[in-house]
């Protein structure tokens, strides 16, 4: 599934499908559902629930990480399905969020159990973005299930950055 998304603080997230292949109950019950499920987020002021802020989370300096990265653990402060129990990678000398890696505090649904996340981001325009989420859940009856969004911007801040176009691959792209 590929889709164009728009986000400003008038309207929320704004997303419309552009491309759709595979299984019809995948693209509903899965894509669509998790672009709804994020529209839901922004449309409720809550992505400050998961900010990464000492409200949320405590920290401990882990040392250099994977790539030179400063790796810091991070524990969430209560049960929530937008916080995740792992760590933060951040460049060293700039402290700029590189990645998030963990588990979810607390599971989706009853259907969905453990789901490792990682998150990854870049600067483009001068602004932090995320440029990719890949997990893996497992899920009640189904087994191990694997999903990938990658993002692609064409304006941050009414900044045109690139020109976007749908992967070969699928996935949902911002």
């Amino acid at each position: 599934m590929d889709a164009w998304t728009e986000f400003d603080d008038e309207h929320g997230l704004q997303f419309e499908i552009v491309a759709e292949g595979g299984s019809g109950y995948v693209r509903k019950k899965v894509l669509r559902a998790a672009l709804e499920g994020e529209q839901r987020i922004w449309a409720a002021r809550e992505p400050q629930r998961a900010s990464l802020t000492a409200e949320n989370y405590t920290f401990l300096e882990r040392g250099l990480g994977p790539e030179g990265l400063a790796a810091v653990a991070i524990t969430p402060r209560r049960k929530d399905v937008l916080l995740v129990e792992g760590a933060i990678f951040v460049e060293p000398d700039q402290g700029d969020l590189r990645r998030i890696e963990g588990t979810l505090s607390k599971a989706p649904s009853f259907w969905t159990r453990r789901v490792e996340i990682v998150r990854r981001y870049e600067r483009i325009a001068g602004v932090r973005v995320p440029v990719s989420i890949e997990s893996v859940a497992s899920v009640l009856i189904a087994g191990r299930s694997t999903f990938k969004m990658t993002y692609q911007y064409e304006t941050i801040n009414g900044q045109h950055v690139g020109d976007p176009r749908p992967q070969q691959s699928g996935g949902v792209t911002h």
